[in-house]
């Protein structure tokens, strides 16, 4: 990683007019697909890891929003 990329993900990135409707939109979609997968996924390792990485997607689109 080179200085300024380390420099822009240590540090903290206030909301920039605009980007909390992005995040929104993000975690409502999300939200959707976590339900379908609540719904139409037996309960097992495989949902909760589905489950646990659409966590973090979610997680590193809004990173990756904050950091532009």
């Amino acid at each position: 990683m080179e200085s300024a990329q380390i420099e822009n993900a240590f540090k903290y990135h206030p909301p920039a007019p605009g980007q909390q409707e992005k995040y929104q939109s993000i975690r409502d979609k999300a939200k959707e697909l976590a339900y379908m997968i609540d719904e139409m996924c037996p309960n097992s390792r495989e949902r909760s890891l589905a489950t646990t990485n659409l966590e973090q997607s979610v997680m590193w689109a809004n990173a990756s929003i904050a950091r532009e």
